[in-house]
């Protein structure tokens, strides 16, 4: 038979039920569902490359269950390790990311990261130095450590005119999301070029197929995608349309 009882935590009292068999994670209230824009959804959680280590302080710091646990995902309560002292308030909003850097090498320019959004949070709850948040919307799962941004969503991309032939200057591909090296239609990948190579948000992209071992051979044009985000030396494409997969290391062209 169930009980009702109360668990208290040095954060607030939440309400549990016991039961006999191991203890369960607790959940935060029922999360409303989203009526956010899909397109914008995706663009939230699409990865961004980073050449340098993040700055914030602020990071998820642990959970609200009996057993340790170490990753959580939407409708979990997360704590924080800031409170009102650190001008945390109820009701703010923050994106949740990691950096996922590069195996082997000093994190660069020529050796990026990739800054992973995991979703974003709403602080329920604070005390002086801590809070208790819950996971609104999650792109992956969330850990311990991971860092947070304030909550600004992207606009719906528009994007430019397709038209113009590619340029004969090429980009690479260099990365996807936690160590992707593959790409289809919908997936979002990194290229080695930004706006201070002349790339603006909306611009059409043609990816081609190169062949070390034939390199007398013409391009081959195996897939089209869009900018939705640029750097100053990097930016994320979409892949809108492709006749095969898209890797790592294949070259990208601009459409004039």
């Amino acid at each position: 038979m169930r009980t009702l009882a109360l668990v208290v935590t040095p954060l607030l009292t939440v309400v549990a039920f016991l039961t006999p068999s191991p203890a369960m994670s607790q959940r935060s209230p029922a999360i409303a569902a989203t009526h956010i824009d899909a397109e914008v959804l995706a663009l939230a959680c699409a990865p961004v490359a980073a050449t340098s280590r993040p700055t914030a302080t602020l990071r998820i710091s642990g959970g609200q269950d009996t057993y340790p646990r170490l990753t959580f995902s939407q409708g979990d309560f997360v704590t924080l390790n800031a409170g009102s002292n650190q001008g945390l308030q109820v009701g703010q909003e923050f994106f949740v990311r990691r950096l996922v850097a590069p195996r082997g090498v000093s994190m660069s320019a020529e050796a990026p990261g990739t800054t992973r959004t995991a979703g974003w949070i709403r602080v329920y709850a604070i005390d002086e130095d801590m809070a208790l948040a819950t996971i609104t919307y999650s792109c992956d799962g969330m850990q311990v450590g991971d860092y947070l941004e304030p909550l600004a969503l992207p606009s719906p991309l528009k994007a430019l005119p397709r038209e113009g032939k590619p340029e004969r200057s090429y980009a690479r591909v260099i990365l996807g999301n936690d160590g992707r090296t593959e790409f289809a239609i919908g997936d979002y990948l990194v290229i080695d070029r930004g706006t201070s190579q002349g790339i603006t948000p909306g611009a059409h992209f043609v990816m081609y197929r190169w062949k070390k071992q034939a390199p007398e051979n013409f391009l081959a044009a195996i897939a089209e995608g869009v900018a939705v985000d640029v750097q100053a030396d990097t930016a994320t494409l979409s892949v809108t349309s492709s006749r095969d997969s898209v890797t790592v290391g294949d070259l990208v062209a601009m459409r004039k």
